[in-house]
């Protein structure tokens, strides 16, 4: 049997608490002393929402946070969760000018988690909303970050938007994917509320292609936009990956966020395989959580993993183990099925660049959780079963115009993971603004009193016609043939 550790989810959550707490206002107005309130401010440039970062720190410098959270939340609905997740030292705090000059960059992460915490519930008092309804509808299929952003701007435009969502809670990965160390899920979901007050409706356990077909959708609405994310970690290829004490990381990280048991387990000899930030974020909290030992395996170089740097660093100080250049093998199971070792090997390139197994080098270790962080498979069937009108890459990527998210379908709008393959909270963010953005200015180029869907089908000569903001879309736009397509 298994030698796994039971604690209390009261437990693992002050275990799994965040140890650099929020600013007082204090310690806020000195921070944002700091800051040289560029004019041509990099941080803005290196921000993917663009977040006139001078402007919120100068209102924090004196004295006004609620200025500084609105001049935020402009910009970007989900500047909250942002604070927290975004890799910052790469981003706007990578860019500051401060850190050329000190060696230290200001703490823009922490400046923007201080202002938006100090109108948490009320934020939505902020923002504008237009008043006048403008008769145009817009469906968006999930409730992750780039569906919120989108949904939410499009709501202050005056636009009826309904967001359609499989699950219980809206927020995709920020509510259910984040390491708990770094997020509690109580903080997207209040985002999730500020952008229900802002207007937005959304109907919770829908899931489309069962409860509605796309088809339906496009006739229920002028315009869609799909931000359904990725699906499920891909498979490792060998036998027995799906026996007792083998999960998907987000799996892994879902279940102490969101959870209906009184008792989180963790193994005592807990095995990562990949080595992006979600392998550092299962193996962070595992390790957190009082596993005896936490081996992270990639089968490529330490050069070619995909993680952060400061991801990790922070790993290593944990004190977990990183095993480069090699994979899994072979599984073992104990008398009741439960993992109990791994055979491993090591790896390299061959003459022809491919990767393969070094034969003889192949080893043993005790391993009684082991966690797939390989890499979230693409909805490719999911989207061809239910938008059959909109094309994909061949990784499986929904094809888009990157300055629009518009689709092979000009009625189908996207943003997020879908279209991108995976990348931060914040481009999410962006896109699903971009396409709200493109999307207002079709409705603002109809005159029809009260459009009816109709008139945005796929043979809408408005959206064709040189005059149009989308002018020369095709079958095949040009940008399909792009890089950019897949970025």
């Amino acid at each position: 049997m298994a030698a796994h550790l039971s604690i209390s989810l009261e437990k693992a959550h002050h275990m799994l608490a965040e140890k650099e707490g929020p600013y007082t206002d204090q310690q806020a107005r000195v921070e944002a002393s700091r800051c040289l309130y560029c004019f041509d401010a990099p941080c803005v440039q290196s921000c993917p929402t663009g977040i006139d970062v001078p402007a919120f720190i100068r209102r924090i410098a004196e004295g006004n946070p609620r200025g500084a959270a609105r001049v935020i939340l402009e910009a970007n609905i989900l500047g909250a969760s942002c604070s927290r997740v975004c890799p910052t030292t790469v981003l706007c705090e990578g860019a500051c000018v401060v850190a050329q000059k000190e060696g230290d960059p200001v703490k823009i992460g922490r400046l923007q988690r201080y202002a938006t915490d100090f109108v948490a519930g009320e934020a939505h008092t902020l923002l504008s909303v237009k008043s006048a309804k403008t008769g145009c509808s817009v469906g968006v299929i999930g409730a992750g970050p780039a569906g919120l952003a989108c949904a939410a701007e499009l709501a202050r435009l005056g636009h009826e938007v309904v967001i359609y969502e499989k699950k219980a809670f809206g927020g995709g990965l920020n509510t259910y994917g984040v390491a708990y160390y770094k997020m509690p899920p109580q903080v997207s979901l209040e985002e999730v509320a500020l952008v229900e007050k802002l207007g937005v409706t959304i109907q919770y356990h829908t899931e489309i292609g069962r409860d509605l077909t796309g088809e339906e959708l496009l006739q229920k609405h002028h315009l869609l936009f799909l931000g359904v994310g990725l699906g499920r970690a891909s498979s490792l290829g060998i036998p027995n990956e799906n026996s007792k004490g083998i999960l998907d990381a987000l799996d892994f990280i879902e279940n102490i966020r969101v959870t209906t048991q009184n008792t989180i387990s963790v193994g005592a000899n807990v095995v990562i395989i990949g080595c992006g930030n979600t392998a550092m974020d299962a193996a962070i909290q595992a390790r957190l959580l009082g596993a005896k030992t936490v081996t992270v395996l990639y089968r490529r170089s330490e050069s070619e993993m995909p993680a952060y740097r400061f991801e990790y660093e922070r790993a290593k100080k944990e004190g977990i183990n990183f095993l480069f250049n090699t994979l899994p093998v072979q599984i073992f199971l104990s008398s009741d099925r439960h993992i109990e070792r791994l055979r491993l090997a090591g790896t390299r390139y061959n003459s022809n660049g491919e990767l393969e197994i070094i034969r003889g080098t192949e080893w043993e270790i005790p391993c009684d959780m082991l966690i797939k962080a390989t890499g979230q498979q693409k909805l490719t069937s999911w989207i061809l079963q239910n938008f059959p009108t909109v094309q994909l890459s061949s990784k499986g990527l929904i094809l888009h115009d990157p300055q629009t998210g518009q689709t092979s379908d000009p009625r189908i709008f996207t943003g997020g993971d879908c279209a991108n393959g995976g990348r931060e909270v914040v481009h999410a963010v962006a896109e699903g603004k971009r396409a709200a953005k493109a999307m207002h200015q079709i409705f603002s180029a109809k005159t029809a009193t009260h459009p009816s869907p109709h008139h945005y089908s796929s043979h809408s000569p408005n959206l064709h016609n040189p005059n149009s903001l989308l002018a020369g879309h095709t079958a095949e736009p040009a940008y399909f043939r792009s890089s950019l397509a897949y970025s």
